[in-house]
């Protein structure tokens, strides 16, 4: 069954909704990264969002898109970190219950601040089937409405408005870029290009280990992974059936970057810019580096997607 792709409307009354609620993120610029790319690169930066990354977006549109008594029954997700620190604070501040699923191998870092926010949270095994299980129990004993990190059009509008915003400071992009994993801030980030920019084409990066959106976009289907070794944990996921229409319409191509890639990219924002990104953010970067004749001399848009790291893990430490 086709989906209804989100309007330009629909982003507009998104972004209205949440802004209360986010902050809008600045936009910077290297003149390093610039040389280095052959090309004019504007980073929205994401790791300064509330909670540290792009998802307080998607996760606030989504909890005020539900009704009253849904509210007060609560909201369930499943997260490796960021969706689930993003409900969790959403939540806290619309007094609405929080329930988070994480995977036991998600970062320290984000356990803590899920917790530290108010929700609470059940641990499981590291697989896709493991979370959604664990999901659907704590759904059917509390009655919580459950909330897709990535698949489900409230939380791609969402999402959406971080490339809305790096638009309307920069109207003259030709080129905006977002890492996939689930696949709503890219799908999002296509929107946006597609309503507000001019002429503006969206790329997606992706680890080469965890390469099902770049296949999924190669065959017609959703594809999933057999593996999640990627030092990008935020992008392990697959896509969804809410996204994966608006990527195959609205997204160019998704450039594969290897492990060492990633790492790079991580270091040169680390150091060239002194702004502290995860793994999943360098991701967007790799991709325009590993490419660079493709985006020579072009004005290129990249969402750093968040900052939460282990600061004890860094792979360059």
């Amino acid at each position: 069954m086709a989906i209804a792709i989100p309007t330009s409307e629909e982003l507009l009354q998104a972004h209205n909704a949440i802004a209360p609620y986010i902050h809008n993120t600045a936009v910077v610029t290297s003149k390093t990264l610039n040389q280095m790319s052959g090309a004019s690169l504007f980073f929205k930066c994401e790791n300064f969002q509330r909670m540290g990354a792009f998802k307080m977006r998607g996760a606030t549109s989504a909890i005020l898109a539900l009704s009253a008594n849904e509210r007060e029954r609560g909201v369930v997700t499943h997260s490796s970190g960021n969706f689930g620190q993003a409900v969790a604070l959403a939540a806290k501040e619309l007094g609405v219950p929080a329930y988070v699923v994480m995977p036991e191998n998600a970062p320290e870092v984000k356990k803590a601040a899920v917790k530290g926010y108010g929700a609470t949270v059940t641990e499981c095994e590291s697989t896709i089937h493991a979370r959604e299980a664990a999901a659907a129990a704590i759904q059917e004993e509390t009655g919580a409405s459950p909330l897709h990190p990535s698949n489900c059009t409230n939380v791609i509008v969402g999402n959406a408005t971080a490339a809305m915003e790096l638009l309307s400071e920069q109207p003259n992009l030709d080129v905006l870029c977002a890492p996939v994993g689930g696949g709503g801030l890219l799908a999002g980030t296509a929107l946006a290009g597609r309503f507000f920019g001019k002429n503006c084409k969206t790329f997606g990066g992706e680890p080469q280990q965890v390469d099902d959106a770049y296949r999924s976009l190669q065959s017609g289907i959703i594809e999933t992974n057999t593996s999640t070794n990627t030092i990008a944990d935020g992008l392990r996921t697959h896509l969804g059936d809410q996204n994966f229409p608006i990527i195959q319409q609205h997204v160019e191509d998704i450039i594969c970057v290897s492990e060492a890639q990633i790492i790079s990219a991580m270091k040169l924002i680390w150091e060239r810019m002194k702004i502290i990104v995860e793994p999943s953010s360098a991701v967007a970067l790799a991709a325009i580096l590993k490419e660079k004749e493709r985006f020579k001399n072009k004005q290129v848009g990249i969402i750093i997607s968040g900052g939460n790291v282990t600061l004890s893990a860094l792979p360059f430490s």
